[in-house]
């Protein structure tokens, strides 16, 4: 079984690319920090594999977000403190996984790449 995890960007809002990287790590750590500890351990022996796609807007991220946890993978949805480009409570991003590929693949499989 291959693992990895999906981060999900909003593409409405048009981070800069410092901005949508930080957004992203944030939601990597925080959904890895979430997981099950024996899928993140086969994560990280197989190179700790990360895709990040793109969503239209806060809608599109919501419904991700939901199907992936509707399907027992887990996910972080990424809300910004609004200290920088955008304004407090924005939400960004969702991270998914680590987890089973297949299953990830199911959801995030036509998605654009950032």
């Amino acid at each position: 079984m291959v693992f990895k995890q999906v981060l999900v960007i909003r593409g409405d809002l048009k981070l800069p690319k410092g901005k949508m990287a930080a957004q992203a790590a944030h939601a990597s750590v925080e959904s890895t920090l979430r997981s099950d500890k024996d899928k993140v351990k086969k994560w990280r022996n197989n190179g700790s594999a990360k895709i990040v796609v793109k969503v239209i807007d806060k809608k599109e991220l919501y419904k991700i977000n939901q199907i992936a946890k509707d399907s027992g993978l887990t996910t972080a949805l990424i809300t910004d403190a609004g200290k920088t480009v955008i304004a407090p409570g924005t939400e960004t991003c969702v991270g998914i996984g680590p987890d089973d590929e297949e299953k990830i693949d199911l959801i995030t499989r036509d998605l654009k790449l950032v």
